[in-house]
This record gives structure tokens, C-alpha cells and sequence, in this order.
């Protein structure tokens, strides 16, 4: 029935269970997967920061060798994409391209420099799609819950921007339905903000004093 299934995906835990719930259907019908990653061209940063840009194609990277990496361990083939354009644009033109026959994504994805998994782009490939869309959502084993918990998923979250050794500079806190865990990596200090009920976390760079301020 299907041949063809594909993920978006952006690194995220909500992603990561839309990767896995794809890769099982992908394993009962035989289907390759297609895992792609878009490098949203109206975020600024990306056009106007070298830096940023490269740190985003090595998220997308490393997110779609992730699903590689899975769907190789149920026998399957895998194909990826990091794209660059408008997000949901891009995945309906890649459906139309690949001849894919099912798209699986998450209801939302971490927010951020890279974020495009928000509930706004899948509604639209909701509404657009010529194939059938399976929506992911988040599960009670995501909710955050401690402040260790916060940590763990601070850490993956700045790992995946590329600042795997950061240190945490101070205890977590909770503002209403986010922790807020800060950090320190090569000279910078971040702010990562962690939903407790989704686990998805946004990492934001501080900006940086200079000696006039």
C-alpha cells in the first residue's frame, strides 16, 4: 500500500517519536523512508550569519542520519534531503517529487534559529497534501517534570546545536510551563527553554555585552 513514506524532521523528541512511528509503518509495508530537514530561507539569521547557517545544516544532518540510522535497524532504506525554502512548501513539493505516498510529522517541533515542525506548517500540509498525513503528537513519558529531567533535555537540545561540552551555569527554574536552564558554551551564555509538557526545548544565545555597555 505504501512505497514511499516520508518524515520532516528537525532533531526534536516530538520529532523523533513521528520518525519512529514512521519507520514501524515503513516496516510493515516494506516502504522506504524519506527523512528531509529544511533550512527555513525567511528565518534572517540563516541568511545573514555563516555561523548560524552551518551550525543548521549540521542539525539537519545530523537529524535525518538519525532516522538513516533507525530505519537501517528494521532492514529498510533510507533517503535524505536537507532543504532549503519555506517549510511546508518544501515538503509538499517533495511529496509531489518523490512520488511519496504517506508523510508522518509531529504536531509541533523545538522552536528556534532552525524550527519549521510548528503546529502552523503541518496544518498546512494538513490542508494541502495530496496524500494521507499522520500527525505525532506528544506522550506523558515526555512531560518534564524535574529539574534533572530539564537538564537531560537541555544538554540533547544544545548537542544538537553543536555545543555537546556546554556546561549548566546555574539551578533550573520553571516559569509557568517552561524551564528555563542556563548555560555556558565557548565564551557564550544560553538560555534553554524547556516545555514540560512536550519536552521541546528552544535554544536562545544571550547577547553579549560589550565594553561601552
Amino acid at each position: 500500500m505504501y512505497e514511499r513514506i516520508l518524515v520532516p524532521t528537525d532533531g526534536s523528541h516530538l520529532a523523533s517519536r513521528a520518525a519512529s512511528h514512521a519507520v514501524e509503518l515503513a516496516a510493515g509495508f516494506d516502504a522506504t523512508v524519506h527523512a528531509i530537514y529544511v533550512l527555513d530561507t525567511g528565518l534572517r539569521a540563516l541568511t545573514r550569519d555563516a555561523d548560524a547557517r552551518l551550525r543548521a545544516e549540521q542539525t539537519g544532518e545530523r537529524a535525518t542520519d538519525g532516522v538513516v540510522e533507525l530505519a537501517r535497524t528494521h532492514g529498510l532504506d533510507a533517503e535524505t534531503a536537507v532543504l532549503e525554502g519555506t517549510p511546508a512548501q518544501c515538503i509538499l513539493d517533495y511529496v509531489e517529487e518523490h512520488d511519496v505516498d504517506l508523510v508522518v510529522m509531529g504536531t509541533h517541533g523545538r522552536s528556534g534559529l532552525d524550527r519549521y515542525l510548528l503546529g502552523s506548517v503541518t496544518e498546512r500540509v494538513l490542508r494541502a497534501s495530496p496524500v494521507p498525513v499522520v500527525v505525532v503528537g506528544p506522550s506523558a513519558e515526555a512531560t518534564v517534570t524535574t529539574d534533572q529531567r530539564a537538564i537531560a533535555v537541555a544538554r540533547e537540545a544544545l548537542g544538537r546545536e553543536g555545543y555537546p561540552d556546554a556546561t549548566i551555569a546555574a539551578d533550573p527554574y520553571r516559569q509557568s510551563g517552561t524551564w528555563v536552564v542556563q548555560a555556558e558554551a565557548d565564551g557564550a551564555t544560553f538560555n534553554v527553554h524547556v516545555d514540560a509538557a512536550t519536552g521541546t526545548a528552544h535554544v536562545a544565545r544571550l547577547r553579549e555585552r560589550t565594553g561601552d555597555e
